[in-house]
């Protein structure tokens, strides 16, 4: 086979000429959107079921904290099965994985959609966050092998338009489903778009043969597994229970930590890695996957959490408007994924990724910030729009950099850590842009009480209690209610700008790629 320059990752046995990329455009073209719709569909499902969620205490007779598990079991499962998919993909191949992947999203989400009680849907919702991972990798790095050298940061910027636009298109679509039909369409639409995935990929998507046969390292599987279910529920969790004022939670984060210390045992002393850490000795890889970690993850995730909450919470929106105002940001993130790419192509990737973090820390941190109650609301739409850009420009170079950086062979477990990676950031992200809205909404609300005159406040309700005829008690509820809502509303920005923090530390990273390291080995294996 000739050499690869880009030593990206081929889905073809070695002793075979023909590389993966060498198909008419035709084919390319029919080959990504099947990958591309399955991608979408899965990553979708992952913000259109928050939207669902609160509405789901009646139905399935439970309360708030139980309809949480919906998220967190899915999450749980999702990032589980990310640890067993390099293993299936070079001893399966990626198209099998692939269509089992969609084929098990399809059948759960039926079977959730069918659901009468709490404990079906999150059983069936653990199969689904299984498919969600499949689908994800093998995705990836099936459209990644469709286009050559001189093409992958366009295949990333396509790519890009799932794993970016889609989350923020979740609300908008879940909105429309839950306004117009009911909660159980969000599960029913996957169910046809399976199907036809299911056919067309059996139809379509080309042949491939083994690389290779791996051994699966049950034991590391099973410690890095315990670690990170441990943390992702100790993530999801901490909140509802007062983070380590409950010992439940101070028991998670033990588990954590000592679940990641022995799978790093059973690394060191095991022939058969679960996970091979040489990568990071790339400069160019390591950087990659923590400005992944940081401005993806902890950062960006935030964001698409706290958007949705800002419009719903805080401007009083119906969820289907809060929806198509999130579209507003959501738009531009599609159109610019592929506009990445393409500047990745001429430019590089480095440089690409060294734009794209200039402008989405700037935009986070010059524009977010000014949303308030106050802000109207077309005003607060186009705010978001420069830093629908900023995430659009974003998430294509970071992958081609991360992906040429691998070695070819290495290529699956490149994408099964950036996934890895994105998930647990993410659940980073999400949990502290929870645990900030308390915190700031609290302070605030501590803040304004220390602020006020008694004396005045005293006259105040005593003169809004004679002009509208309440009884004290109720004008005293009124203003408390106010109070707390101003709190909230003053406590988003306080949330936002720390939210870009965790951007600026993303980019510093970004800095280190062009700081050269005299110590540092070859790039490429």
């Amino acid at each position: 086979m000739p050499s690869n320059p880009n030593n990206q990752y081929t889905n073809t046995p070695m002793t075979e000429e023909k590389n993966p990329w060498d198909i008419t455009p035709k084919e390319r073209a029919i080959f990504s959107i099947i990958v591309m719709t399955g991608a979408f569909m899965a990553i979708l499902d992952t913000t259109v079921v928050d939207v669902i969620v609160p509405k789901l205490t009646g139905p399935l007779a439970t309360d708030m904290y139980g309809v949480q598990w919906i998220i967190t079991s899915y999450m749980v499962a999702a990032a589980i099965a990310l640890l067993i998919t390099e293993w299936l993909i070079k001893n399966f191949g990626a198209k099998a994985v692939f269509l089992a992947g969609v084929a098990l999203f399809t059948a759960a989400s039926l079977a959730c959609g069918l659901s009468t009680n709490l404990d079906e849907i999150i059983i069936f919702r653990v199969i689904q966050g299984v498919g969600e991972a499949l689908i994800m990798v093998t995705s990836h790095i099936m459209i990644f092998s469709y286009f050559p050298p001189d093409k992958q940061g366009l295949a990333m910027g396509i790519f890009g338009l799932g794993v970016s636009f889609a989350p923020a298109l979740g609300p908008t679509i879940g909105g429309y489903l839950t306004e117009y039909y009911n909660w159980r369409m969000v599960f029913f639409i996957n169910v046809p778009v399976g199907l036809l995935l299911v056919i067309s990929g059996l139809i379509y998507l080309p042949k491939e043969s083994f690389f290779t046969k791996l051994r699966f390292n049950f034991v590391s599987f099973f410690l890095l597994s315990f670690a990170t279910v441990s943390l992702l529920i100790m993530l999801s969790k901490g909140q509802q229970y007062g983070w380590f004022n409950s010992s439940l939670i101070g028991l998670l984060l033990v588990f954590s930590v000592v679940g990641f210390l022995l799978y790093i045992l059973s690394e060191l002393w095991s022939k058969d890695k679960l996970i091979d850490f040489s990568l990071f000795k790339n400069p160019l890889f390591a950087n990659g996957i923590m400005i992944y970690f940081f401005i993806l993850g902890f950062s960006m995730y935030q964001y698409f959490y706290l958007l949705p909450v800002y419009y719903e919470h805080i401007k009083l929106l119906p969820t289907l408007d809060a929806g198509i105002a999130v579209f507003a940001f959501a738009l531009f993130i599609g159109i610019f994924s592929p506009l990445a790419g393409i500047l990745a192509d001429k430019i590089g990737a480095k440089n690409t990724v060294a734009i794209a973090t200039f402008f989405y820390v700037t935009t986070s941190f010059a524009l977010l910030p000014q949303l308030n109650y106050y802000t109207p609301l077309s005003q607060a739409m186009l705010l978001t729009i420069p830093f629908g850009i900023g995430m659009g420009l974003f998430f294509a170079p970071v992958t081609v950099m991360v992906l040429q950086s691998a070695p070819g062979h290495k290529g699956e477990l490149a994408i099964v850590l950036m996934d890895y990676f994105r998930f647990v950031g993410g659940s980073f992200g999400t949990a502290l842009a929870t645990n900030n809205m308390e915190y700031f909404k609290n302070m605030h609300f501590l803040r304004m009480e220390e602020l006020q005159n008694p004396d005045f406040i005293r006259h105040y309700l005593q003169t809004l209690q004679e002009f509208s005829g309440m009884t004290q008690e109720k004008v005293m509820a009124v203003f408390q209610q106010y109070e707390t809502f101003m709190s909230a509303n003053y406590g988003f920005y306080n949330t936002f700008v720390h939210a870009g923090y965790w951007g600026i530390l993303g980019s510093l990273f970004v800095v280190l790629l062009f700081v050269k390291n005299p110590f540092a080995r070859s790039q490429h294996a």
